[in-house]
């Protein structure tokens, strides 16, 4: 029997968890629920909640048509925008946002009133969109080092940094590298969540030491996406599946040791019957 090594951090995180118990919570209450945007990145899981009656909201024009009902706020978090559009009309709402996002928002919020903002993240991502929506006069948002090398503030104003809390870790470090030796007046704050960083680097660790790795999560997730790369570049044989069944999908025959990392949207049911099968069936 193969070697299988599970990583300890696999699976939800406490910001996750506290938004998906709450979801599941509400979705008992047999009331009219719904989420801004799917309250994580992870399709087993909002499957399971609309079937329960949860509904979901994409985007700004489908929330301004509800007039009833409770709004759960994803962990990602929305713009002050969004918040202000629920206040006007009078729609409740719970917020789940991950407190580290929060953290985030409560940041730039502050910091745009005499800094230039600047957020390391994908522009495209619901949590960047987010912190873009709570600085008071936008922001600039890179992804990579050539974007940070290109980079030269609008104003005479300090620079602030910040990140998307599931950014690479090692790939921020290099971005803040770069920042540090072009601007001479310039704040990093460290927003990467510390699960995120344990998380990158235990599965670092692991696929570092096991001939092949199996990474698990959704597509759509930030944070899963980052650790198949981190995975990737230490562990050729690297497989990315959302459940079990896309592992036998892709006919993965691992070889040797095995090693197993999920992204913190993944609950732990799928991650157990991946482990089982890999243990058991191959």
């Amino acid at each position: 029997m193969a070697e299988v090594i599970t990583a300890k951090t696999a699976g939800f995180c406490f910001g996750v968890k506290k938004a998906v118990d709450k979801a599941f919570e509400m979705a008992e209450t047999g009331k009219e629920i719904y989420t801004y945007g799917p309250v994580i990145h992870n399709d087993e899981v909002v499957g399971e909640l609309k079937a329960k009656g949860v509904k979901v909201l994409e985007g700004e024009e489908e929330l301004s048509s509800v007039t009833s009902g409770t709004v759960i706020l994803r962990s990602h978090g929305v713009s002050r925008h969004i918040m202000e559009l629920l206040e006007e009309k009078n729609i409740d709402y719970v917020d789940v946002t991950c407190p580290f996002v929060k953290r985030i928002h409560n940041i730039v919020d502050e910091k745009s009133r005499d800094h230039e903002i600047v957020i390391v993240g994908n522009p495209n991502h619901p949590e960047v969109e987010g912190i873009v929506g709570w600085c008071r006069n936008g922001a600039t948002v890179i992804s990579g080092t050539e974007e940070a090398e290109a980079f030269e503030p609008s104003s005479d104003l300090p620079v602030c940094v910040v990140s998307q809390t599931t950014f690479n870790f090692k790939k921020f470090k290099e971005i803040v590298e770069i920042f540090s030796r072009k601007l001479y007046n310039c704040n990093i704050v460290n927003t990467i969540c510390n699960a995120t960083e344990k998380h990158q680097a235990e599965a670092r660790e692991i696929a570092e030491a096991v001939d092949t790795m199996i990474v698990i999560g959704d597509s759509k997730s930030s944070n899963s996406r980052k650790l198949y790369e981190i995975c990737k570049e230490r562990c050729s044989n690297t497989y990315f599946v959302q459940t079990l069944e896309d592992l036998k999908l892709q006919k993965c025959r691992p070889v040797g040791s095995i090693g197993i990392t999920a992204g913190a949207s993944t609950p732990n049911n799928i991650i157990e019957e991946v482990q089982n099968y890999v243990r058991n069936d191959i």
